[in-house]
């Protein structure tokens, strides 16, 4: 999937200014309530309105949105303040209402993209159509999914793409309402390298609390727009209420963010940018070399084993290393949960090692 940025809908808002801004209401709720929250964005300079007219649930008789009437409303924003607006949809009778309607823009949901049918429908739905599709990340942490839904509108010739990221369904306790697990995205923006990444820290964070931090993260990390909820009253907001912020939280929000660059003109940032990474090259070939020494010990007590008759996995070793090993990073002033997790691969790749070397006999 090669995007061209002159093509593309998103890329050529970006060439004006970064970051791109797109918010809007959970949900379009009246018809007062959208445009009271248009026209207090505009004011806040905002690229792109959006708003929620059908709503998957998790569970049936909540408010699944207001339907057909509310793509009217968003004729009237149209009108009346001059921005583009987008909907979410997530069947071809979705697709069919927002194209007779003159929708800007159209965003395909997490609980959609998780499906590759449901997908394809709604792609061949747009074959020939020139309309910027937003594809957002599935529920659960599967980039190949993400990555597939996107191949598969760019297949029907939508050349306007942008991904968002708005966090992944985990097992356990987490902060977040969908834990943002950032390597997903940004492996994303990997391979696509003109692909346009945005953020939704509304449904990341679930909570208001949490949007600033949230959103100053991923502009740290190079995002290129964020998705934010608004509305003018949240407290009494049909979805999503405590996720939402107020159109003056919202421009307070955009007021405190610190929007960085890639580089730096200065030619001494550069010589020691230059400099610490060329170090940290010379460092990352030092761990190489002794994970090849580790390994090599590892085929050597594999092959013992081997001779022995003794099982690979050793209990008693495997909970040595998992106790120690955090505590020695400790010490040295590393993050432990982070050497805890790097062990646990390195013991499975020592595993996988030493599997071969049994399959010998």
């Amino acid at each position: 999937m090669e995007l061209n940025p002159e093509q593309n809908y998103f890329s050529r808002l970006l060439s004006h200014h970064k970051p791109l801004l797109i918010s809007g209401p959970c949900s379009a709720e009246s018809e007062g309530q959208v445009l009271e929250t248009a026209l207090a964005l505009k004011n806040s300079g905002i690229d792109l309105f959006r708003a929620g007219i059908w709503k998957p649930r998790s569970k049936p008789g909540t408010f699944e949105g207001i339907g057909e009437i509310g793509l009217q409303w968003l004729n009237r924003v149209q009108a009346e303040t001059g921005l583009p607006v987008s909907v979410e949809v997530a069947t071809p009778q979705h697709i069919e209402l927002a194209l007779r309607y003159d929708m800007d823009v159209i965003w395909i949901g997490a609980r959609t993209t998780v499906n590759p049918f449901v997908v394809q429908e709604l792609a061949e739905a747009l074959r020939g159509v020139d309309i910027p599709v937003m594809v957002k990340n599935p529920v659960n942490p599967d980039l190949a999914l993400w990555a597939g839904a996107l191949e598969r509108f760019y297949n029907m010739g939508i050349r306007s793409l942008a991904a968002i990221h708005r966090g992944f369904s985990v097992l356990g306790e987490n902060r977040y309402r969908n834990a943002p697990l950032w390597q997903i995205p940004i492996e994303l923006k990997t391979r696509y390298k003109n692909l346009p990444l945005i953020v939704d820290p509304s449904h990341i964070g679930g909570r208001r609390d949490l949007i600033l931090p949230l959103t100053q993260q991923a502009l740290d990390l190079d995002y290129d727009g964020l998705m934010v909820e608004v509305h003018p009253n949240p407290a009494v907001a049909l979805s999503d209420a405590e996720q939402q912020l107020t159109p003056a939280a919202f421009a307070d929000m955009l007021a405190s963010l610190k929007v960085r660059t890639a580089q730096s003109p200065n030619p001494e940032f550069l010589n020691c940018a230059e400099e610490l990474r060329a170090k940290i090259d010379a460092a990352d070939r030092d761990i190489l070399e002794m994970l090849a020494r580790r390994m090599a010990l590892v085929e050597k007590i594999g092959e013992y084993k081997r001779q022995n008759n003794v099982t690979i996995l050793q209990m008693d070793r495997w909970n040595e290393i998992f106790k120690t090993r955090p505590e020695w990073a400790a010490r040295m002033g590393i993050n432990p949960d982070f050497v805890e997790e790097l062990y646990k691969l390195i013991h499975l790749e020592s595993i996988r090692k030493q599997t071969e070397i049994m399959e010998r006999d």
